[in-house]
């Protein structure tokens, strides 16, 4: 496998555990009433580099590939 095919589900999987870990401290945060925390935005994040893998395996397998 490829490094940009083993990439893409490492990457979702820690985007997905930073957005869960992000709306758990918000919600406790909105429980306590403490101070307000900004939301970051990790989906879109994630997501722009989950494509930006894709492209680079798209790439990779369609002309580095032949070389080998």
């Amino acid at each position: 496998m490829c490094m940009f095919c083993a990439a893409i589900p490492a990457t979702a999987a820690v985007g997905a555990k930073l957005n869960a870990r992000q709306g758990a401290d918000v919600q406790a945060a909105q429980e306590t009433d403490s101070q307000e925390i900004h939301a970051k935005p990790i989906k879109a994040i994630t997501a722009g580099l989950i494509v930006l893998l894709a492209v680079g395996s798209v790439v990779y397998h369609t002309h580095f590939n032949s070389l080998i």
